[in-house]
Protein backbone atom coordinates (compact mmCIF):
# COMPACT_ATOMS: atom_id res chain seq x y z
CA UNK A 1 0.00 0.00 0.00
CA UNK A 2 1.74 3.26 -1.00
CA UNK A 3 0.76 5.41 2.18
CA UNK A 4 2.59 8.27 1.27
CA UNK A 5 4.58 10.39 -1.36
CA UNK A 6 7.77 11.95 -0.56
CA UNK A 7 9.03 15.33 -0.74
CA UNK A 8 12.36 15.83 -0.91
CA UNK A 9 14.04 18.27 1.06
CA UNK A 10 16.74 20.42 1.57
CA UNK A 11 18.22 22.18 4.94
CA UNK A 12 21.34 24.77 5.86
CA UNK A 13 23.20 23.77 8.77
CA UNK A 14 23.41 26.34 10.97
CA UNK A 15 23.47 25.31 14.97
CA UNK A 16 23.06 22.30 16.45
CA UNK A 17 19.93 21.10 19.37
CA UNK A 18 20.06 19.12 22.10
CA UNK A 19 18.71 15.78 21.54
CA UNK A 20 15.02 16.01 22.21
CA UNK A 21 13.49 12.14 21.15
CA UNK A 22 16.25 9.25 21.44
CA UNK A 23 19.70 10.22 19.54
CA UNK A 24 17.63 12.61 16.91
CA UNK A 25 19.17 16.18 17.18
CA UNK A 26 17.99 19.45 15.61
CA UNK A 27 19.72 21.71 13.24
CA UNK A 28 18.38 25.18 12.83
CA UNK A 29 18.28 26.02 9.31
CA UNK A 30 17.83 29.74 7.80
CA UNK A 31 13.97 30.99 7.09
CA UNK A 32 13.19 31.23 3.67
CA UNK A 33 13.28 34.93 2.03
CA UNK A 34 9.73 36.19 0.27
CA UNK A 35 11.15 37.20 -3.17
CA UNK A 36 8.71 38.99 -5.34
CA UNK A 37 7.27 36.47 -8.20
CA UNK A 38 9.58 33.96 -6.95
CA UNK A 39 8.50 30.30 -5.09
CA UNK A 40 10.70 28.36 -2.99
CA UNK A 41 10.68 24.85 -1.44
CA UNK A 42 10.86 24.45 2.43
CA UNK A 43 13.92 23.88 4.03
CA UNK A 44 13.76 21.33 6.92
CA UNK A 45 16.59 20.27 9.37
CA UNK A 46 18.64 17.71 7.92
CA UNK A 47 17.51 15.46 10.62
CA UNK A 48 13.45 15.01 9.79
CA UNK A 49 11.11 14.73 6.03
CA UNK A 50 8.06 15.29 5.24
CA UNK A 51 5.71 13.38 3.76
CA UNK A 52 2.46 14.13 2.29
CA UNK A 53 -0.72 13.50 3.99
CA UNK A 54 -3.75 14.28 1.71
CA UNK A 55 -2.96 17.66 -0.68
CA UNK A 56 -5.64 20.03 -1.32
CA UNK A 57 -6.91 18.59 -4.76
CA UNK A 58 -7.37 15.17 -3.53
CA UNK A 59 -11.03 14.26 -4.16
CA UNK A 60 -13.29 13.35 -1.54
CA UNK A 61 -14.44 10.24 -1.16
CA UNK A 62 -17.94 11.46 -0.74
CA UNK A 63 -18.20 15.00 -2.30
CA UNK A 64 -21.24 17.09 -1.53
CA UNK A 65 -22.70 20.19 -3.66
CA UNK A 66 -20.53 22.44 -2.02
CA UNK A 67 -17.28 20.70 -1.90
CA UNK A 68 -15.82 18.13 -3.66
CA UNK A 69 -11.82 17.92 -2.90
CA UNK A 70 -10.08 17.87 0.63
CA UNK A 71 -8.66 21.82 0.14
CA UNK A 72 -11.03 23.13 -2.28
CA UNK A 73 -14.91 24.08 -2.92
CA UNK A 74 -16.69 23.90 -5.68
CA UNK A 75 -17.38 27.89 -6.39
CA UNK A 76 -14.88 28.02 -9.24
CA UNK A 77 -11.80 26.10 -10.91
CA UNK A 78 -8.95 24.58 -8.83
CA UNK A 79 -6.67 26.78 -11.38
CA UNK A 80 -7.11 29.89 -13.03
CA UNK A 81 -8.31 30.32 -16.58
CA UNK A 82 -5.38 32.63 -18.66
CA UNK A 83 -6.71 35.89 -19.02
CA UNK A 84 -9.72 35.26 -16.82
CA UNK A 85 -10.17 38.04 -14.18
CA UNK A 86 -11.67 38.39 -10.55
CA UNK A 87 -14.44 40.20 -10.22
CA UNK A 88 -17.77 40.53 -7.61
CA UNK A 89 -19.62 37.40 -8.28
CA UNK A 90 -17.09 35.41 -9.98
CA UNK A 91 -14.16 33.46 -8.88
CA UNK A 92 -11.23 32.85 -10.84
CA UNK A 93 -10.39 30.10 -8.54
CA UNK A 94 -12.44 27.99 -6.13
CA UNK A 95 -12.53 28.85 -2.31
CA UNK A 96 -9.47 27.23 -0.63
CA UNK A 97 -11.00 25.20 1.95
CA UNK A 98 -7.63 25.39 4.33
CA UNK A 99 -7.54 22.50 6.37
CA UNK A 100 -6.41 23.30 10.05
CA UNK A 101 -5.64 22.26 13.35
CA UNK A 102 -4.99 18.64 13.33
CA UNK A 103 -6.30 15.88 15.61
CA UNK A 104 -4.60 12.27 15.53
CA UNK A 105 -6.46 9.82 16.84
CA UNK A 106 -5.62 5.61 16.57
CA UNK A 107 -9.29 4.20 16.56
CA UNK A 108 -11.24 0.57 16.10
CA UNK A 109 -14.20 -0.29 13.47
CA UNK A 110 -14.03 3.20 11.98
CA UNK A 111 -16.59 3.16 9.05
CA UNK A 112 -17.17 5.24 5.86
CA UNK A 113 -19.20 5.84 2.76
CA UNK A 114 -17.68 2.86 1.12
CA UNK A 115 -19.53 -0.12 3.43
CA UNK A 116 -17.29 -2.81 2.02
CA UNK A 117 -13.30 -0.39 2.46
CA UNK A 118 -11.51 -1.12 5.60
CA UNK A 119 -10.42 2.15 6.37
CA UNK A 120 -7.98 0.90 9.03
CA UNK A 121 -6.98 2.32 12.38
CA UNK A 122 -5.05 5.36 11.81
CA UNK A 123 -6.98 9.06 11.21
CA UNK A 124 -6.47 12.46 11.07
CA UNK A 125 -9.19 14.88 12.19
CA UNK A 126 -9.27 18.57 11.14
CA UNK A 127 -11.75 21.46 10.60
CA UNK A 128 -11.34 24.44 7.89
CA UNK A 129 -10.84 27.56 8.51
CA UNK A 130 -12.06 29.00 5.05
CA UNK A 131 -15.51 27.80 3.24
CA UNK A 132 -17.55 28.23 -0.10
CA UNK A 133 -20.72 29.87 -0.14
CA UNK A 134 -23.36 27.83 -1.44
CA UNK A 135 -26.47 29.12 -3.59
CA UNK A 136 -28.44 29.36 -0.52
CA UNK A 137 -25.50 32.41 0.87
CA UNK A 138 -24.33 30.30 3.64
CA UNK A 139 -21.01 29.24 4.17
CA UNK A 140 -20.25 25.57 3.79
CA UNK A 141 -17.29 24.12 6.69
CA UNK A 142 -16.00 20.97 6.98
CA UNK A 143 -15.14 18.47 9.29
CA UNK A 144 -12.93 16.24 7.27
CA UNK A 145 -10.86 12.82 7.80
CA UNK A 146 -8.08 11.78 6.75
CA UNK A 147 -7.64 7.67 6.63
CA UNK A 148 -3.93 7.24 6.85
CA UNK A 149 -3.88 3.54 6.02
CA UNK A 150 -6.28 4.22 2.74
CA UNK A 151 -5.73 4.26 -0.85
CA UNK A 152 -5.92 7.59 -2.77
CA UNK A 153 -9.61 6.68 -3.40
CA UNK A 154 -10.74 6.75 0.19
CA UNK A 155 -7.80 8.73 1.70
CA UNK A 156 -10.26 11.57 2.77
CA UNK A 157 -13.77 11.32 4.18
CA UNK A 158 -16.04 14.08 4.91
CA UNK A 159 -17.65 13.90 8.03
CA UNK A 160 -19.62 16.34 7.99
CA UNK A 161 -21.16 19.90 6.75
CA UNK A 162 -24.24 20.40 8.21
CA UNK A 163 -25.11 20.53 12.61
CA UNK A 164 -27.07 19.13 14.32
CA UNK A 165 -29.42 22.58 15.10
CA UNK A 166 -29.42 22.18 10.85
CA UNK A 167 -26.79 25.19 9.94
CA UNK A 168 -23.72 24.52 7.95
CA UNK A 169 -20.24 23.57 9.92
CA UNK A 170 -18.68 27.32 10.52
CA UNK A 171 -15.49 27.79 9.52
CA UNK A 172 -12.90 25.94 11.88
CA UNK A 173 -9.84 26.92 13.46
CA UNK A 174 -9.15 24.58 16.23
CA UNK A 175 -9.68 21.44 17.41
CA UNK A 176 -8.78 18.50 20.14
CA UNK A 177 -10.19 15.39 21.08
CA UNK A 178 -12.08 15.34 24.57
CA UNK A 179 -11.88 11.51 26.03
CA UNK A 180 -14.17 12.46 28.72
CA UNK A 181 -17.54 13.12 26.01
CA UNK A 182 -15.75 11.14 23.22
CA UNK A 183 -16.18 13.78 20.73
CA UNK A 184 -13.60 16.32 18.77
CA UNK A 185 -14.48 19.64 20.11
CA UNK A 186 -14.14 22.27 17.47
CA UNK A 187 -13.88 26.01 17.69
CA UNK A 188 -14.71 29.27 15.32
CA UNK A 189 -13.08 32.72 15.79
CA UNK A 190 -15.96 34.55 14.21
CA UNK A 191 -16.58 36.26 16.51
CA UNK A 192 -20.64 36.91 17.04
CA UNK A 193 -20.95 33.90 15.31
CA UNK A 194 -17.89 31.97 16.57
CA UNK A 195 -18.21 29.53 19.40
CA UNK A 196 -17.38 26.03 20.19
CA UNK A 197 -19.27 22.81 18.51
CA UNK A 198 -18.94 19.36 19.73
CA UNK A 199 -18.25 16.23 16.79
CA UNK A 200 -18.80 12.78 17.05
CA UNK A 201 -15.68 10.57 15.02
CA UNK A 202 -17.97 7.84 13.65
CA UNK A 203 -19.47 8.45 10.18
CA UNK A 204 -21.14 10.83 9.74
CA UNK A 205 -20.44 13.21 12.32
CA UNK A 206 -22.91 14.58 14.87
CA UNK A 207 -21.96 17.91 14.78
CA UNK A 208 -23.83 19.94 17.83
CA UNK A 209 -23.52 23.84 18.53
CA UNK A 210 -22.58 24.16 22.83
CA UNK A 211 -22.02 27.97 22.47
CA UNK A 212 -24.54 28.46 24.68
CA UNK A 213 -22.37 26.91 27.51
CA UNK A 214 -19.09 28.61 25.92
CA UNK A 215 -20.13 31.85 24.59
CA UNK A 216 -19.83 33.13 21.63
CA UNK A 217 -16.27 34.49 21.14
CA UNK A 218 -13.52 34.33 18.47
CA UNK A 219 -12.10 31.26 20.07
CA UNK A 220 -9.20 29.57 18.58
CA UNK A 221 -6.99 27.03 20.73
CA UNK A 222 -8.81 24.84 22.81
CA UNK A 223 -7.52 22.03 25.37
CA UNK A 224 -8.79 19.55 27.85
CA UNK A 225 -7.37 19.50 31.32
CA UNK A 226 -7.30 16.36 33.65
CA UNK A 227 -10.23 17.26 35.76
CA UNK A 228 -12.48 17.35 32.67
CA UNK A 229 -12.06 21.51 31.93
CA UNK A 230 -12.37 23.03 28.89
CA UNK A 231 -9.41 25.26 28.34
CA UNK A 232 -10.14 28.11 25.36
CA UNK A 233 -7.86 31.13 23.96
CA UNK A 234 -9.04 34.09 22.26
CA UNK A 235 -7.88 35.70 18.96
CA UNK A 236 -9.57 38.73 18.58
CA UNK A 237 -7.86 41.74 17.30
CA UNK A 238 -8.00 45.12 18.84
CA UNK A 239 -7.91 48.30 17.37
CA UNK A 240 -5.57 50.62 16.46
CA UNK A 241 -4.65 54.03 18.68
CA UNK A 242 -3.91 57.40 17.36
CA UNK A 243 -0.54 57.54 18.30
CA UNK A 244 -0.03 53.62 17.69
CA UNK A 245 -1.75 53.09 14.69
CA UNK A 246 0.69 49.74 13.72
CA UNK A 247 -0.02 48.50 16.75
CA UNK A 248 -3.50 46.83 18.57
CA UNK A 249 -5.34 47.26 21.38
CA UNK A 250 -4.96 44.11 23.26
CA UNK A 251 -8.52 42.48 22.94
CA UNK A 252 -8.55 38.65 23.49
CA UNK A 253 -8.64 36.48 26.59
CA UNK A 254 -8.18 33.19 28.15
CA UNK A 255 -11.10 31.20 29.78
CA UNK A 256 -11.61 28.05 31.61
CA UNK A 257 -15.56 26.39 31.41
CA UNK A 258 -15.71 24.32 34.57
CA UNK A 259 -18.71 22.08 32.99
CA UNK A 260 -21.44 20.54 35.47
CA UNK A 261 -20.44 17.18 34.16
CA UNK A 262 -17.11 16.54 32.20
CA UNK A 263 -18.86 13.49 30.40
CA UNK A 264 -21.74 16.06 28.54
CA UNK A 265 -20.54 19.97 28.02
CA UNK A 266 -24.69 20.43 27.23
CA UNK A 267 -25.48 20.20 30.92
CA UNK A 268 -23.78 23.55 31.36
CA UNK A 269 -20.97 24.50 33.53
CA UNK A 270 -19.36 28.07 34.57
CA UNK A 271 -17.08 29.66 32.13
CA UNK A 272 -14.26 31.91 33.78
CA UNK A 273 -11.44 34.13 32.34
CA UNK A 274 -7.97 34.60 33.44
CA UNK A 275 -7.23 37.83 35.43
CA UNK A 276 -4.11 38.53 36.04
CA UNK A 277 -2.72 41.50 38.35
CA UNK A 278 0.19 43.71 37.47
CA UNK A 279 3.37 45.11 39.82
CA UNK A 280 1.01 47.44 41.54
CA UNK A 281 -1.25 44.48 42.75
CA UNK A 282 -4.37 45.86 40.40
CA UNK A 283 -5.69 43.53 37.51
CA UNK A 284 -4.50 44.40 34.14
CA UNK A 285 -8.38 44.95 32.36
CA UNK A 286 -9.29 46.29 29.29
CA UNK A 287 -10.42 50.29 28.80
CA UNK A 288 -12.88 50.86 26.61
CA UNK A 289 -11.97 53.59 24.27
CA UNK A 290 -8.28 54.04 25.33
CA UNK A 291 -6.65 52.08 22.79
CA UNK A 292 -3.15 53.98 23.14
CA UNK A 293 -2.77 53.95 27.07
CA UNK A 294 -4.06 50.27 26.85
CA UNK A 295 -1.46 49.09 23.76
CA UNK A 296 1.22 50.87 26.28
CA UNK A 297 0.35 50.15 29.50
CA UNK A 298 2.66 49.45 32.61
CA UNK A 299 0.15 46.13 32.81
CA UNK A 300 1.02 44.97 29.16
CA UNK A 301 5.29 45.69 30.21
CA UNK A 302 4.93 43.82 33.40
CA UNK A 303 3.32 40.87 31.06
CA UNK A 304 6.09 41.19 28.67
CA UNK A 305 8.83 41.29 31.41
CA UNK A 306 11.20 38.46 31.24
CA UNK A 307 11.40 37.40 35.36
CA UNK A 308 8.19 38.59 36.04
CA UNK A 309 5.68 36.82 37.89
CA UNK A 310 2.26 37.79 38.08
CA UNK A 311 -0.27 36.56 39.99
CA UNK A 312 -3.50 35.21 38.76
CA UNK A 313 -7.24 34.16 39.31
CA UNK A 314 -10.18 32.54 37.91
CA UNK A 315 -13.04 35.38 37.69
CA UNK A 316 -16.49 33.69 36.82
CA UNK A 317 -18.15 35.13 33.97
CA UNK A 318 -20.75 33.39 33.47
CA UNK A 319 -22.70 30.13 34.98
CA UNK A 320 -25.68 28.18 33.65
CA UNK A 321 -26.52 27.22 37.24
CA UNK A 322 -27.31 30.65 37.72
CA UNK A 323 -28.50 32.02 33.99
CA UNK A 324 -30.19 29.77 32.00
CA UNK A 325 -28.07 28.53 28.97
CA UNK A 326 -28.04 31.54 25.83
CA UNK A 327 -25.13 32.44 23.46
CA UNK A 328 -24.22 35.10 25.39
CA UNK A 329 -20.89 37.57 24.30
CA UNK A 330 -18.11 35.59 26.23
CA UNK A 331 -15.50 38.76 25.34
CA UNK A 332 -17.94 41.26 26.81
CA UNK A 333 -18.60 39.36 29.71
CA UNK A 334 -14.63 38.78 30.08
CA UNK A 335 -14.27 42.46 29.92
CA UNK A 336 -17.19 43.66 32.53
CA UNK A 337 -15.59 40.77 34.96
CA UNK A 338 -12.10 42.23 35.08
CA UNK A 339 -10.70 39.35 32.39
CA UNK A 340 -7.03 40.39 31.31
CA UNK A 341 -6.77 41.33 27.77
CA UNK A 342 -3.85 39.79 25.11
CA UNK A 343 -2.75 40.86 22.27
CA UNK A 344 -4.29 37.40 19.63
CA UNK A 345 -3.73 34.81 22.00
CA UNK A 346 -3.79 31.75 19.75
CA UNK A 347 -3.20 28.22 20.66
CA UNK A 348 -1.91 26.61 23.75
CA UNK A 349 -1.42 22.93 25.47
CA UNK A 350 -0.18 21.79 29.03
CA UNK A 351 3.44 20.73 29.36
CA UNK A 352 3.25 16.66 29.56
CA UNK A 353 4.70 15.42 32.88
CA UNK A 354 3.45 18.28 35.37
CA UNK A 355 0.19 16.94 36.34
CA UNK A 356 -1.44 19.67 34.21
CA UNK A 357 -0.31 22.60 36.34
CA UNK A 358 1.60 24.00 33.78
CA UNK A 359 -0.04 25.36 30.81
CA UNK A 360 1.22 27.26 27.85
CA UNK A 361 -0.34 29.58 25.27
CA UNK A 362 0.69 31.51 22.37
CA UNK A 363 0.46 35.48 21.50
CA UNK A 364 0.18 36.47 18.18
CA UNK A 365 0.71 40.05 18.61
CA UNK A 366 0.48 42.72 16.24
CA UNK A 367 2.14 41.10 13.06
CA UNK A 368 3.75 44.07 11.83
CA UNK A 369 7.32 45.10 12.17
CA UNK A 370 6.63 48.82 12.67
CA UNK A 371 4.31 48.21 15.82
CA UNK A 372 4.36 50.87 18.33
CA UNK A 373 4.76 48.36 21.14
CA UNK A 374 7.97 46.87 20.32
CA UNK A 375 9.04 44.56 21.92
CA UNK A 376 8.34 45.55 25.47
CA UNK A 377 4.99 46.06 25.01
CA UNK A 378 4.01 42.50 23.50
CA UNK A 379 3.75 43.99 19.65
CA UNK A 380 5.09 41.21 18.84
CA UNK A 381 3.76 38.40 21.00
CA UNK A 382 5.16 35.23 22.60
CA UNK A 383 4.67 32.30 24.65
CA UNK A 384 3.76 32.49 28.51
CA UNK A 385 3.55 29.49 31.06
CA UNK A 386 0.71 29.59 33.44
CA UNK A 387 1.23 27.54 36.84
CA UNK A 388 -1.40 26.90 38.98
CA UNK A 389 -1.11 24.25 42.11
CA UNK A 390 -3.70 21.86 39.99
CA UNK A 391 -5.97 22.52 37.07
CA UNK A 392 -8.75 23.18 39.33
CA UNK A 393 -6.81 26.00 40.93
CA UNK A 394 -8.34 29.47 41.27
CA UNK A 395 -4.89 30.88 40.93
CA UNK A 396 -1.69 30.99 39.89
CA UNK A 397 0.80 32.60 38.51
CA UNK A 398 2.11 33.94 35.05
CA UNK A 399 5.31 34.44 33.11
CA UNK A 400 6.66 35.32 29.91
CA UNK A 401 8.85 32.26 28.41
CA UNK A 402 10.05 33.84 24.78
CA UNK A 403 9.47 37.38 23.98
CA UNK A 404 9.06 37.53 19.78
CA UNK A 405 10.98 39.98 18.18
CA UNK A 406 10.49 41.18 14.26
CA UNK A 407 12.50 38.07 13.39
CA UNK A 408 9.97 35.99 15.34
CA UNK A 409 6.40 36.37 15.58
CA UNK A 410 3.39 35.84 15.22
CA UNK A 411 3.66 32.82 17.29
CA UNK A 412 0.20 30.25 16.40
CA UNK A 413 -0.19 26.88 16.59
CA UNK A 414 2.14 24.77 19.26
CA UNK A 415 3.01 21.52 20.73
CA UNK A 416 4.74 19.64 23.06
CA UNK A 417 7.68 17.17 21.25
CA UNK A 418 9.29 16.29 24.70
CA UNK A 419 8.53 17.93 28.53
CA UNK A 420 10.88 20.17 28.00
CA UNK A 421 10.60 21.05 23.84
CA UNK A 422 8.06 22.84 22.44
CA UNK A 423 7.47 22.98 19.38
CA UNK A 424 5.52 26.51 17.76
CA UNK A 425 4.94 27.56 14.56
CA UNK A 426 4.60 31.82 12.70
CA UNK A 427 1.72 33.22 11.20
CA UNK A 428 2.97 36.33 10.51
CA UNK A 429 0.81 37.10 7.23
CA UNK A 430 1.75 38.67 3.78
CA UNK A 431 2.85 42.30 4.87
CA UNK A 432 4.68 41.40 7.79
CA UNK A 433 6.68 38.81 5.34
CA UNK A 434 7.09 41.61 3.24
CA UNK A 435 8.51 44.03 5.66
CA UNK A 436 10.93 41.46 7.19
CA UNK A 437 11.63 39.49 3.74
CA UNK A 438 11.18 36.37 5.39
CA UNK A 439 8.76 33.85 5.29
CA UNK A 440 7.35 31.56 8.15
CA UNK A 441 9.12 29.42 10.17
CA UNK A 442 8.76 27.16 12.58
CA UNK A 443 10.70 26.74 16.26
CA UNK A 444 11.84 24.30 19.14
CA UNK A 445 11.48 26.44 22.37
CA UNK A 446 14.27 24.65 24.90
CA UNK A 447 12.47 25.22 27.92
CA UNK A 448 15.37 24.42 30.33
CA UNK A 449 17.19 27.92 28.37
CA UNK A 450 16.94 31.44 29.88
CA UNK A 451 15.61 33.47 26.47
CA UNK A 452 15.61 36.28 29.19
CA UNK A 453 19.08 36.03 28.64
CA UNK A 454 19.66 34.97 25.19
CA UNK A 455 16.69 36.41 23.58
CA UNK A 456 14.52 34.95 20.70
CA UNK A 457 16.82 34.81 18.68
CA UNK A 458 18.24 31.89 20.19
CA UNK A 459 15.17 29.74 18.82
CA UNK A 460 15.94 26.92 16.61
CA UNK A 461 14.40 26.89 13.63
CA UNK A 462 13.84 23.42 12.53
CA UNK A 463 11.53 24.48 9.49
CA UNK A 464 11.25 27.53 7.19
CA UNK A 465 8.11 27.45 5.13
CA UNK A 466 8.50 28.21 1.23
CA UNK A 467 5.68 29.60 -1.16
CA UNK A 468 4.45 26.64 -3.74
CA UNK A 469 3.46 28.18 -6.48
CA UNK A 470 -0.26 27.89 -6.28
CA UNK A 471 0.15 30.45 -3.29
CA UNK A 472 2.42 33.08 -5.36
CA UNK A 473 -0.67 32.98 -8.27
CA UNK A 474 -3.18 33.95 -5.04
CA UNK A 475 -0.84 36.82 -4.16
CA UNK A 476 -0.45 38.01 -7.35
CA UNK A 477 -4.47 37.76 -8.07
CA UNK A 478 -5.10 39.16 -4.52
CA UNK A 479 -2.56 42.09 -4.80
CA UNK A 480 -4.01 42.61 -8.66
CA UNK A 481 -6.49 45.49 -6.77
CA UNK A 482 -9.89 45.76 -4.63
CA UNK A 483 -11.22 42.72 -6.78
CA UNK A 484 -13.30 40.46 -3.87
CA UNK A 485 -10.50 37.68 -3.88
CA UNK A 486 -11.61 35.31 -1.45
CA UNK A 487 -8.36 33.29 -0.79
CA UNK A 488 -5.14 33.96 1.27
CA UNK A 489 -1.50 34.20 -0.32
CA UNK A 490 1.36 33.21 1.11
CA UNK A 491 1.53 29.68 2.75
CA UNK A 492 0.67 29.14 6.25
CA UNK A 493 2.25 27.10 8.79
CA UNK A 494 -0.47 25.56 10.68
CA UNK A 495 -2.21 22.45 12.57
CA UNK A 496 1.36 21.54 14.56
CA UNK A 497 0.43 18.41 16.40
CA UNK A 498 2.10 15.56 18.14
CA UNK A 499 0.26 12.49 19.27
CA UNK A 500 0.22 8.74 19.86
CA UNK A 501 -3.69 8.23 18.94
CA UNK A 502 -4.49 7.35 22.06
CA UNK A 503 -8.28 8.05 22.82
CA UNK A 504 -8.10 7.04 26.46
CA UNK A 505 -8.49 9.30 29.32
CA UNK A 506 -5.05 8.07 30.01
CA UNK A 507 -3.96 9.29 26.51
CA UNK A 508 -5.35 12.73 27.05
CA UNK A 509 -2.76 15.05 25.55
CA UNK A 510 -0.63 16.24 28.16
CA UNK A 511 -0.36 13.14 30.28
CA UNK A 512 1.90 11.42 29.03
CA UNK A 513 5.92 12.38 28.21
CA UNK A 514 5.86 12.25 23.95
CA UNK A 515 8.23 10.55 22.09
CA UNK A 516 8.52 11.45 18.26
CA UNK A 517 8.89 9.16 15.76
CA UNK A 518 8.90 6.55 18.45
CA UNK A 519 6.39 3.92 19.75
CA UNK A 520 3.23 4.84 17.88
CA UNK A 521 3.95 8.81 18.65
CA UNK A 522 3.72 10.88 15.25
CA UNK A 523 3.83 14.51 13.96
CA UNK A 524 1.72 16.56 11.19
CA UNK A 525 1.30 20.14 10.54
CA UNK A 526 -0.38 21.70 7.77
CA UNK A 527 0.76 23.77 4.46
CA UNK A 528 -2.35 26.52 4.41
CA UNK A 529 -3.01 28.69 1.96
CA UNK A 530 -1.60 27.72 -1.73
CA UNK A 531 -1.60 23.92 -2.65
CA UNK A 532 -3.31 23.41 1.01
CA UNK A 533 -1.49 20.02 1.81
CA UNK A 534 -1.07 17.95 4.51
CA UNK A 535 2.34 16.73 6.01
CA UNK A 536 3.51 14.04 8.66
CA UNK A 537 6.85 14.88 9.55
CA UNK A 538 9.13 11.77 10.15
CA UNK A 539 12.64 10.71 11.04
CA UNK A 540 15.11 10.96 8.04
CA UNK A 541 16.91 8.26 9.31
Amino acid sequence: MNRYVLLASTALALATFPAFAGDLNWTSVSANPREDGKTAEDILSPEIKEVVAAKGDMKLENPSEQLAHYGYGTDGPMSPAAGDVQAKGHNVEATKTEPDKNTYLVLEGQKGPDAAYNYGTHFLFQGHENAPTGADGAAYGALTRINLDADEAHRVTLMQFKTQEGRTVPMVDGSTWDPFTRTILLTSEEGAEGGVWSATVDFPSTVHDISDVTGRASYEGVQIASDGSVWLVEDNGGKGGEKTKNAKQPNSFIYRLVPADKTDLTKGGKLQVLQVLGTDGQPIVFHKGQNDADILSDGMKALHTYGAALKTKWVTVHDTAETPANAFDANEAAKAAGGTPFKRPENSQFRPGTGFKEYFFTETGDTNAKTEAGEEFGGFGGMFKLTQDSPSADEGSLSIVVRGNAAHTGFDNMAFLTADSLGVVEDGGDKLHGQRNALDSAYVIDLTADYGKVGADALVRFLGQGRDAAALKDVEIGSAGDNDFQNDGDNEITGLHVSDGDASVEGLIGTKLPTPFKDGWRVFYTHQHGDNVTYEIVSAK
